[in-house]
């Protein structure tokens, strides 16, 4: 495969299967001598760890990062930092039964029309597995931004929507989405998802969710007015992550039926001297490049394709089956998708970041 890499400046390359000895990154263009130890990576892992409450598959991986290059004595070199973690609670006989048939929403049908061969445990290169190593990218990606930006410049990523049941976003508060095993902003919503995924689960079946990603602080002037939009960008590095399905900025789909005298956003003079917008519907984009706004990307998880319930599919012989799929599943795989939108959100600003340094000269922060 030729196309496990990310960025242009700022750059990852991903490794290792779901069932394999270990997962991993290489992530190139790092600058030289910035804090980096697996105390800064370790606590990004932690949160998109499996096993963490009832509503996440219960496979049990402590997701260790190890940087085996790239650092010496506590700070980057400037040359490529690789980090692994290991696998460790692997269950690959439950997927025997479904070596030779392709369950159904899976990638199973299309990697043996690419490849002629596919590594079936736990969906090999194509499991969500793989986006441990883009958390742990996007945590060294922090550390490039934090350099530049102190705490000026924040990420933060939350469960918005659990199939049909949306947050109150009236009753909005960040620091909620620690203390809550969906990264719900809105406490009134957990005790409902919770029910719903209980009964979802009992059913053998399993919910999609959209998942929300802000960053506060982004100075203007980040992007390229062509192909190197930052919204692109964005657009690109949500839907590469497993079962995203959607992406949208700012207010999405939803400027469809909004008129033009609100849809673009007004702007006053601030006492500042800096501009003041009176709406932020473009999502903190205007014209590919960052004005300014807090960044706002939104996307969409489909539902767990592996579950209890039999589906009809056919084998690579081509006869007919009914797929069971057995193993440790989430119900709703959005819920761990939220520190990995928060990651691709890192990675993306930090190469942009870079690019623009690159041609344009130190952005004002």
């Amino acid at each position: 495969m030729a196309d496990n890499s990310f960025g242009t400046l700022f750059r990852f390359t991903t490794f290792g299967e779901s069932h394999g000895p270990a997962i991993g990154c290489i992530v190139d263009g790092v600058p030289p001598l910035l804090d980096l130890s697996e105390a800064d990576i370790q606590p990004y892992l932690d949160r998109r760890k499996p096993g963490t409450s009832r509503f996440v598959t219960q496979r049990k991986e402590a997701d260790q990062v190890k940087i085996l290059s790239g650092v010496f004595n506590g700070k980057t070199t400037g040359t490529p930092v690789m980090l692994m973690i290991e696998n460790t609670d692997q269950r690959s006989k439950d997927y025997g039964e479904i070596a030779n048939t392709y369950r159904p929403g899976h990638a199973d049908y299309t990697y043996i029309e690419k490849y002629g061969i596919r590594d079936y445990r736990g969906g090999g290169r194509s499991s969500a597995r793989e986006t441990a190593s883009r958390v742990a990218a996007g945590a060294v990606a922090m550390k490039v931004l934090e350099a530049r930006f102190s705490s000026s410049l924040k990420i933060k990523g939350a469960v918005v929507q659990i199939g049909p049941h949306k947050i109150n976003r009236d009753n909005i508060d960040w620091q909620n989405t620690r203390s809550n095993p969906f990264f719900s902003p809105d406490a009134a919503i957990v005790p409902v998802w919770e029910e719903f995924l209980d009964d979802t689960r009992k059913a053998g079946s399993s919910a999609g969710a959209v998942i929300e990603v802000v960053a506060e602080g982004v100075p203007p002037g980040l992007g390229g007015p062509i192909y190197g939009k930052l919204d692109a960008e964005l657009a690109s590095a949500m839907m590469s992550i497993n079962a995203v399905k959607g992406v949208e900025i700012g207010s999405g789909f939803d400027l469809a039926h909004i008129p033009g005298t609100e849809a673009g956003d007004e702007m006053r003079m601030g006492e500042d001297g800096k501009p003041v917008f009176l709406s932020n519907h473009a999502g903190g984009v205007l014209g590919g490049i960052s004005s300014g706004q807090d960044v706002v990307a939104r996307f969409v998880v489909k539902p767990t394709s592996s579950i209890l319930t039999p589906r009809q599919s056919i084998d690579d012989s081509g006869a007919e089956k009914d797929v069971i799929t057995k193993g440790r599943h989430d119900p709703c795989v959005g819920i761990r998708a939220v520190p990995i939108g928060e990651a691709m959100m890192a990675i993306v600003l930090a190469d942009q970041l870079m690019r623009h340094d690159a041609q344009c000269g130190p952005i004002s922060s």
